[in-house]
């Protein structure tokens, strides 16, 4: 193992570092993997996400769009209809956004072991039944 104070991060400018902010965190991953299924309404995209405010729904899409992750278009009805949907730009974010997902899944029970402070469960080193310890073996 390399020595913490030999070891290298990965090199990130500060635009790296504020893109990563943005389009990781949680609102914007599931908005992203929502609207990957297609255009959708703002309410309908608030209704799927479930448990996002409107400010904060309305704040994530606006990042989105200055991004230019997601397209917003307006439809001139009354009352109006707007849809949203990931842009050619957004749908290359698929990837790591389901990769992600996909870790969240399998690794489920390890995380809530952990949380519970259960070592034997969990991820961790020290752990008899962990994947760490017997892929080191």
């Amino acid at each position: 193992m390399t020595p913490s104070h030999n070891r290298q991060g990965p090199n990130c400018t500060a635009f790296t570092r504020e893109l990563l902010s943005r389009v990781g965190d949680k609102w914007s991953i599931l908005i992203v993997a929502h609207l990957a299924e297609g255009p959708m309404r703002f309410n309908a995209l608030k209704r799927t996400i479930g448990q996002i405010s409107q400010r904060m729904l309305t704040l994530t899409l606006k990042s989105l769009e200055k991004d230019g992750l997601v397209s917003r278009t307006m439809f001139p009805t009354i009352p109006p209809r707007v849809d949203y949907e990931l842009t050619p730009l957004g749908h290359t974010l698929m990837g790591p956004v389901m990769a992600l997902i996909d870790w969240s899944h399998e690794h489920q029970d390890e995380v809530e072991a952990a949380r519970r402070g259960d070592v034997e469960g969990a991820g961790h080193p020290n752990a008899v039944n962990s994947k760490f310890t017997k892929e080191r073996r």
